[in-house]
């Protein structure tokens, strides 16, 4: 009796699975905030650091770093990263979400800034600073005025801390 019970309740399983898409429910995959195009890595798949939004432009933005700048961000809240640190600076656009009220989502990517914390050859350690804009996304070329305050930027956001 129990391996009949068991077998119906599998079959009933299998086909609730294949039923038809209920239009009237939204997918939960938001495609247009994927990261596509030139950049050599995907900080979506590290960890978060920090996140926030900006109101007077509509954007929200989430810090991510590689294991060297999540090991040294959550032990000290300085803003100089060690050599192998990289941190990724994601930013989207906000849109209303339309299963919540009043909530925000992100939208379209709007840009990626990276900062890859390196030793040189003297022992010094150099910031390497690089812009990502556009839909799929392409390295961009700042004015040097506009670039290197970016780093220091980055590097004074702090983390967030979770209970």
């Amino acid at each position: 009796m129990s391996i009949l019970y068991f077998s119906v309740a599998a079959t009933l399983l299998a086909l609730a699975g294949c039923s038809a898409p209920n239009p009237r429910v939204e997918t939960r995959l938001n495609a247009n905030a994927a990261l596509t195009g030139d950049i050599p890595v995907d900080p979506l798949q590290w960890r978060v650091i920090t996140s926030g939004v900006d109101p007077r432009n509509s954007t929200m933005f989430t810090l991510f770093g590689n294991d060297a700048a999540i090991q040294y961000s959550r032990i000290s809240t300085a803003r100089n990263y060690p050599g192998g640190a990289v941190l990724a600076l994601v930013t989207w656009q906000q849109q209303e979400d339309s299963r919540w009220y009043g909530g925000k989502i992100p939208a379209q990517l709007k840009s990626v800034e990276l900062v890859d914390v390196r030793a040189s050859d003297d022992g010094r350690l150099l910031n390497l600073y690089r812009a990502y804009e556009g839909s799929p996304l392409r390295e961009t070329t700042r004015l040097k005025s506009q670039a290197d305050g970016r780093p220091t930027y980055l590097f004074s956001l702090r983390a967030a801390v979770m209970p």
